[in-house]
């Protein structure tokens, strides 16, 4: 057994849990504390400032300078009562993660004396360098600048001794740089459309919000297990490794109690987070061995979407005080249940009604219905959008592997609301209709009975209708939310506009309201009909049928990523003005380059490992099987020697014939790799990488799985899948 295989296991048997104890037996005692949130604006900025603030987050007012100054100064002052000593300007750049450069509020006055200053000037705006994150050719090395721009909506919050102020990251012509830039359009572009469709319903809506529940799974794995894997610590996911006689067959880790160690850093988690008013609801046992779960309340999808941004990077932190590594990758054990991040999307009205909950009357029953038909469209015609914004080198290994929906997108509605769409477009619209008449006759007044009866889930679906809500599945638990957030708010602007457009060319043509809502409805139905779907998503036979159905199935990374550009896409993205045509054009070869850089890694990650570790470890058991039939020689007669000795030279004859493959692949794949590096096109060069290099990994570690299977326990290098997920 290696040294750091031994010691790392002989640290394991010596672990604890770390006790945690509450701030106060009260949460509402420290909820909060770290939010910069309405009631500490009251208390620290004067009425003006405070006012201005209410302004820019709803009606979208710019602030002035000089009332930057007050907010700059109150905000200075509440986190001084929190020891701050810097400040930081927080952004999301398109790594994935999170940036924040932190300043010193340390300053000199006219006299040349030390004072602490924070101005609005600094609050408002700084210039971070972007040449150095991912730009997709937006800037050059030698134009560097870029800036960052606060986002008023999000509330400023103190992480250690630092007071982060979320902000918008953009070149200097002006380009997004970063995820929230455009999800803040998309959010925008959502309210305009949505709020306009339900003026046909209620004129007292004036605006509509989306909001989002994330529920994050991740893998807990001990810290000097984690530091013994160079494959884990390099690329967040086991290269290499045999599946563990037992793992998830039994079901017996779902739901199940959860370790005390576990407990200590889940408790510690929770009461950071909820210091930084992230109002975590929900954890528990996922599937897979240490593999875990929490979620949130739901809240407004800016917001969530950074507190998912900031709960990620809080895991990690806790983790090592707790001496466990998170393992966010989607897909860090190959026999076992990877991780996801489902999204559960709604919109919200001011007058505080969810448009994906059946209303308490026909009239509220078809305003459920007009947004719930929208959906089915948004998908209908976006599917390939959407599985863009999913699609990762990441999360390719869990898509479709029986654990995570397949990249085939339906949407679950369940028998009964699927059998009301049914009914509807069956009927006709007399002359004689009204609204409520209507309604009557197609059911619909009985949706909300129906919905509670409808609590089956089906979790082969990658875009399920939960009761009031949709919940995309595909999301991936280590991707930036906004992604997803991003294209099905825009998706969904830009249904929702055309859905209105069709109305009102109803409405020109003569028709009443009602009628010209029933025939765009029914319309909807029928041409969205292939996107709903009921049984197994995993199954054979449903690959199939898509086909029939005309909906598409992309598992290649590249070859999702580049619908982005397709003309329905476009039409979505640039022509709700999400991306300018240099934006989405870089955000395209942003993430080709991610996956061509991710599979590099692997590559060479597995390369050494295989050379360096895993041929070495062979030889030396080979050699000591040939030791052992020098000596059977030795002892036996020539008889009984052929028959002691067969199965040991079956074995060496094995280790020699995967030393040899193993060595012949590696080379066979670093010559694979140099050919696809030495092309200019990124796009080229991506494509080289799905094709001719990824294979390459399985191949490779099909055969050091056997070696692990054949060669002795005690000289194996790296710990093993029954030591990493069993860890307590």
């Amino acid at each position: 057994m290696s040294k750091m295989r031994f010691f790392a296991l002989q640290e394991l048997a010596n672990r604890k849990p770390v006790d945690v104890s509450l701030p106060s037996d009260k949460l509402s005692d420290y909820y909060g504390i770290h939010v910069f949130d309405q009631q500490k604006m009251k208390e620290f900025l004067p009425k003006e400032a405070y006012k201005a603030v209410q302004d820019a987050i709803e009606k979208g007012k710019r602030i002035s300078i000089e009332t930057a100054d007050l907010i700059a100064n109150g905000m200075k002052s509440w986190a001084k009562q929190l020891n701050v000593t810097h400040y930081t300007h927080w952004f999301q750049p398109l790594t994935d993660g999170t940036a924040e450069k932190h300043d010193g509020f340390i300053d000199f006055d006219k006299n040349g004396d030390v004072i602490e200053r924070f101005s609005g000037k600094l609050l408002i705006q700084q210039e971070p360098d972007a040449s150095s994150f991912p730009n997709g050719g937006i800037r050059n090395t030698f134009e560097a600048r870029g800036y960052t721009a606060w986002d008023v909506s999000s509330p400023a919050f103190v992480v250690d001794d630092t007071l982060c102020i979320p902000t918008i990251f953009i070149s200097y012509t002006g380009e997004a740089l970063d995820y929230k830039t455009p999800l803040l359009k998309a959010l925008a572009a959502v309210d305009i459309a949505a709020t306009e469709v339900c003026k046909l319903f209620d004129t007292k809506v004036e605006r509509v919000h989306a909001n989002l529940g994330w529920e994050q799974e991740y893998f807990l794995v001990d810290r000097a297990l984690y530091d013994a894997r160079p494959d884990l610590c390099l690329t967040g996911r086991t290269l290499m490794g045999h599946s563990s006689a037992k793992d998830q067959q039994l079901d017996d880790h779902y739901f199940g109690s959860i370790p005390a160690r576990v407990t200590a850093f889940m408790k510690e988690l929770e009461i950071e987070c909820y210091k930084l008013g992230i109002p975590l609801k929900t954890r528990h046992n996922e599937v897979a061995p240490n593999q875990f779960e929490l979620a949130p309340i739901f809240e407004n999808v800016n917001l969530a979407n950074d507190h998912n941004q900031l709960v990620m990077d809080l895991m990690k932190r806790i983790a090592q005080k707790h001496k466990f590594a998170v393992l966010l990758h989607e897909k860090p054990f190959s026999s076992v249940n990877g991780s996801g991040k489902h999204n559960n999307w709604s919109l919200c009205t001011n007058t505080g009604i969810n448009l994906f909950a059946p209303g308490k009357n026909p009239k509220g029953n078809m305003l459920f219905l007009t947004f719930l038909v929208n959906v089915l469209m948004m998908v209908y015609k976006n599917q390939d959008l959407l599985r863009a914004s999913i699609m990762s080198a990441t999360n390719s290994y869990r898509l479709g592997a029986n654990e995570a929906p397949p990249a085939i997108l339906s949407i679950f509605l369940g028998k009964q609301l699927t059998a009301v769409l049914d009914s509807f477009v069956k009927q006709d619209y007399g002359s004689n209709s009204d609204n409520e008449s209507l309604t009557l006759k197609l059911g619909i007044d009985r949706i909300p009975e129906i919905l509670l009866d409808t609590t089956d889930r089906n979790r082969t679906s990658p875009f399920a209708f939960t009761g009031n809500r949709f919940e995309f599945r595909a999301v991936g638990s280590s991707a930036n939310c906004a992604g997803a957030m991003i294209a099905i708010n825009a998706a969904m602007a830009n249904q929702l506009e055309e859905f209105k457009a069709t109305v009102d060319s109803f409405l020109e043509d003569g028709m009443t309201k009602t009628e010209a809502l029933f025939h765009a409805l029914k319309d909807a139905i029928i041409e969205s009909s292939p996107i709903r779907f009921e049984g197994d998503g995993y199954s054979d036979e449903w690959k199939q049928e898509a086909v029939k159905r005309g909906l598409s199935n992309i598992n290649s990374v590249p070859e999702a990523l580049m619908h982005y550009e397709s003309k329905q896409s476009r039409a979505v993205l640039i022509g709700e003005h999400i991306f300018n045509e240099t934006e989405l054009a870089s955000r395209l070869e942003v993430e080709l380059e991610k996956f061509t850089k991710k599979v590099q890694i692997e590559s060479r990650v597995l390369g050494d490992l295989a050379i360096n570790h895993i041929v070495p470890t062979a030889v030396i058991y080979q050699n000591r099987l040939l030791e052992n039939v020098r000596g059977l020689r030795e002892v036996f007669d020539d008889a009984e020697y052929e028959m002691q000795s067969a199965d040991r030279k079956e074995l060496i004859r094995e280790i020699s014939f995967r030393i040899t493959e193993i060595k012949r692949l590696v080379n066979e794949m670093t010559e694979a790799r140099k050919k696809a590096n030495h092309m200019e096109n990124y796009q080229e060069r991506a494509f080289a990488y799905e094709q001719e290099v990824k294979p390459y990994l399985e191949s490779i570690r099909d055969h050091i799985d056997n070696l692990e299977m054949e060669i002795d326990d005690e000289i194996w290098p790296l710990p093993k899948y029954r030591e990493l997920l069993f860890t307590k």
